[in-house]
């Protein structure tokens, strides 16, 4: 861990910040400043913390900037790039932010069809610049999301059983590591980094820019959304189970269960809404695949039809507001017989009150074919990922929500196949806790983090995350 140069730890501190003030091309926000209230504030509400300053990058130099700040006075340092992270790793109580919200540049070349992203972009700034080519990135479900964070720890969406993870469409970063190294990672460069950061998240550097191989789209898709009544659980799921398997590529779907908000016109009703993108010029065979599942479990409501990428990726939006008080937790699982979906449908039915969802994510296809050692990326064998998420508002709330995605949790664990996706978990362990990474990645890939750690961050100026700790090898 790094400290302070010796002397007056506060005078330290400042003389380092007031340095940093001079060289950012960017703006440093302090606790006195008119901007600052706003600057702290992350996507979940729950992570109410006061850095001791905020680092606003202008350019990717600020970065090195921010670096040799931290070295010199031995604040802890969250990295923010969307800000979107549901355990609210982007700050940091007393600490120095390096917010890299404002390096938002994307620039796609349509011929080689390659997207370079600046780690502030958001999902939708990359899907503006790529839809515009009738290119997309598979990325995940919320398009105020952050590329960075997601891209990092995996990124599962609407494109993941026709085109993979968000990191499996990386082609190289260029990162900036603890020590200033500028380095660039690919397959071909530095690929041990590459491998790391493809699933390990922020623990090994400041990604400065991200490469990713983009895939052709449709102009438009074919989507759509099964809505079932809690009386028609059961046989929905039953009758999913057996409609994907063996499931074309093209077809990415996700069960969701939810209280819609007013605005969505569904009332105030729990809803299980089986939503689905069909990726592929031939609608009429999405249809009559999505006809297949509704006979055999017909529908309360429906809506299906052609949409734009950009409508379709942006339609949840609205639910997960800034602000929103976030606690999740998942697993993967491959069964979906009678016993699991009894547990899921007696957990599920609980859900009455708009501000907890739970999402089937059906894995497989291009998702399944990446070999299980490519990535960092915890399991590939798993059928279906779990997602228990909260985003409601009020904070009497917090202890009756967070204690039903643990609940839910517990009781699909004897289910569950290893692993635990890092986008999709909460601060459930105090932040440098290195137990949590280790579940989450398994053992052998742990074991293979900790070496890239101890190579490019021996130090662990990059702890705030699911942290693979140095140290930590068996």
């Amino acid at each position: 861990m790094t400290t302070p140069h010796q002397g007056d730890p506060e005078s330290t501190i400042d003389r380092a910040l007031q340095q940093l003030r001079g060289a950012l091309s960017g703006s440093l926000i302090e606790p006195q400043d008119l901007q600052y209230e706003d600057a702290r504030r992350v996507w979940n509400g729950m992570v109410d913390l006061r850095p001791r300053a905020i680092a606003r990058a202008g350019a990717v130099a600020d970065i090195d900037a921010v670096l040799d700040a931290v070295r010199q006075s031995g604040l802890t340092l969250a990295v923010r790039g969307g800000g979107h992270n549901v355990a609210g790793h982007g700050t940091v109580e007393g600490g120095l932010v390096l917010d890299l919200g404002q390096l938002r540049n994307v620039t796609v070349d349509p011929q080689q069809q390659l997207v370079t992203v600046e780690p502030g972009a958001t999902l939708a700034e990359v899907d503006a610049a790529t839809t515009a080519h009738d290119l997309a990135v598979p990325f995940g479900v919320i398009s105020a999301t952050g590329v960075a964070g997601l891209t990092l720890g995996g990124g599962v969406g609407w494109l993941t059983r026709s085109y993979g993870l968000s990191l499996d469409n990386l082609q190289s970063a260029d990162v900036v590591t603890a020590e200033g190294e500028h380095l660039h990672a690919s397959r071909e460069e530095n690929t041990e980094l590459f491998w790391g950061l493809r699933g390990g998240g922020g623990n090994f550097g400041v990604v400065s820019s991200f490469t990713f191989r983009a895939r052709r789209l449709p102009a438009s898709l074919l989507g759509g959304n099964l809505f079932y009544r809690p009386e028609h659980w059961e046989k929905a799921l039953a009758a999913f189970g057996s409609w994907t398997r063996g499931l074309p590529e093209e077809m990415n779907p996700i069960i969701s269960f939810l209280v819609l908000p007013p605005e969505f016109g569904m009332g105030g009703e729990p809803w299980m809404i089986i939503g689905f993108a069909w990726v592929s010029e031939n609608h009429q065979a999405g249809l009559d695949l999505v006809q297949q599942l509704a006979v055999e479990a017909p529908p309360d409501e429906q809506e299906v039809g052609p949409v734009r990428w950009v409508e379709w990726q942006s339609a949840m939006d609205s639910v997960f507001p800034k602000g929103s008080r976030g606690y999740w937790k998942n697993l993967s699982f491959s069964r979906l017989d009678e016993e699991v979906i009894k547990v899921l449908v007696g957990f599920a039915s609980e859900v009455t009150w708009h501000g907890t969802g739970i999402d089937i994510h059906h894995m497989e296809g291009a998702f399944g074919r990446v070999a299980e050692d490519a990535t960092a990326f915890p399991t590939r064998s798993a059928r279906y990922w779990l997602n228990v998420y909260g985003f409601w508002r009020d904070p009497e709330e917090d202890a009756r929500l967070t204690a039903f995605a643990r609940k839910a949790h517990a009781l699909m664990r004897p289910f569950a196949e290893h692993g635990e996706y890092v986008n999709f978990l909460g601060a459930e362990l105090p932040t440098g806790e290195e137990d949590a990474a280790r579940q989450a990645y398994g053992q052998d890939k742990y074991q293979r983090l900790v070496a890239i750690k101890e190579r490019y961050d021996p130090q662990n100026i990059f702890r705030l995350n699911h942290n693979i700790s140095p140290g930590q090898g068996s």
